[in-house]
């Protein structure tokens, strides 16, 4: 039985932090890519209504989401 180990305050405490710091890197990564393509992504997706470039970034944001929690879990 697991019991309640995890609603310690340093446990919740240190998820609160990985979780903070998962996605300020998130955030990093899609900002630099951002900057990396050609043209405005948001303005692409929202404006222009690109849905295929919108796949792409969803593809995209998955994949950063997955990298940044595998370097956090270890």
């Amino acid at each position: 039985m697991m019991g309640f180990e995890w609603m310690r305050p340093g446990v919740v405490a240190g998820s609160i932090m990985y979780a903070l710091i998962g996605v300020a890197i998130f955030w990093i990564c899609f900002l630099i890519v951002d900057k990396l393509t050609p043209y405005d992504l948001w303005a692409e997706i929202v404006e222009k209504k690109n849905v295929a470039l919108a796949i792409i970034v969803g593809a995209m944001c998955i994949a950063i989401g997955m990298i940044v929690a595998a370097a956090i879990h270890g």
